[in-house]
């Protein structure tokens, strides 16, 4: 059996994670020096190298790739049984690693705040990112559940569909479609159009509507933020579509509105998702529950009363 210890295993998956000796010992308070000499005890009990350098980078070796896949596991165990062991104490404590995509960030943290109220002895890590981010932090197990729109299909993922996201038309309240109804998907030809960037979700969907129905708008700009969107629209730049989750911060004193344009809402969903064969912990287990639940008092009439649209 190899000879190592919880600290070797533990300076190991820092410094390969971090891909230097520096940053892992910024990351544990300990001297670059002790970091160099954890490694060199442990490369000496596994008897092969772990690490390859070339120029000012640390590369893992094929026996460091294995030793990380393993270090993540045993980790990940005895997070779980500190956590089951506070669950038979009647204490729930741990950790909460969630993973979402930039839109979810309009509902996900008032969820995650009552659920944290439930239980104060839990520490959250929120990382609210893209979709491609999202994706490779899933590749990297980074996270306990993903917050997502569109579950990549490559991955193995337990997914579930929790809450409605619709897609809308949203204009200034002085735009001339304004208060109408059952404004034709033609009316929006020519008009200007505020377009997320390149690659994004939204505006795949949003483009595959327009050429399902022959509409040509003029994309007048792109912008890969929903809040810089909104003021675009406020500056009378053109209209967009968003996530109507995206309009919960709006009061009555909102400058936009919703337009009742057909075609739309554009029915999409949100997804909760975790890696196919994971061990869900007590607390993510209970998350996990509480969204599902929660996220009832998010659904779509509750948004447009919100909205005021």
């Amino acid at each position: 059996m190899i000879q190592a210890t919880l600290h070797q295993l533990k300076v190991f998956e820092a410094t390969a994670r971090h891909g230097s000796f520096t940053r892992a010992a910024e990351e544990l308070f300990i001297t670059q020096p002790t970091v160099s000499s954890q490694i060199k005890q442990l490369t000496k009990a596994i008897g092969l190298p772990l690490f390859e350098q070339i120029g000012k980078r640390l590369y893992l070796t094929e026996a460091g790739q294995e030793l990380l896949k393993t270090c993540q596991e045993i980790f990940e165990r005895l997070d779980n049984f500190e956590m089951k062991v506070a669950d038979l104490k009647g204490t729930r404590q741990g950790q909460l690693r969630l993973g979402v995509i930039t839109t979810a960030k309009y509902f996900i943290p008032r969820i995650l705040g009552s659920f944290c109220q439930q239980y104060p002895g839990i520490d959250v890590s929120l990382k609210v990112t893209n979709h491609q981010q999202i994706q490779r932090r899933m590749l990297e197990n980074e996270d306990d559940l993903y917050i997502v729109s569109n579950p990549p299909e490559a991955l193995d993922l337990c997914t579930q569909a929790f809450l409605d996201n619709p897609l809308v038309v949203v204009a200034l309240k002085t735009h001339p479609l304004a208060n109408k109804q059952n404004i034709p998907i033609t009316a929006l030809e020519g008009e200007p159009f505020i377009m997320r960037e390149q690659g994004s979700l939204t505006r795949r969907a949003v483009q595959n509507l327009f050429d399902k129905h022959k509409v040509s708008v003029h994309v007048r700009l792109e912008l890969g933020s929903n809040e810089a969107i909104k003021q675009a629209i406020a500056g009378s730049l053109g209209i967009s579509v968003l996530s109507q989750h995206t309009l919960i911060s709006e009061g009555i004193d909102s400058e936009l509105t919703v337009l009742d344009v057909e075609n739309f809402p554009i029915k999409r969903r949100w997804y909760v998702a975790y890696l196919g064969g994971k061990q869900l912990s007590v607390i993510t287990k209970a998350f996990l529950d509480y969204l599902l639940e929660e996220s009832t008092k998010f659904s779509l009439p509750t948004i447009q009363k919100l909205a005021k649209v």
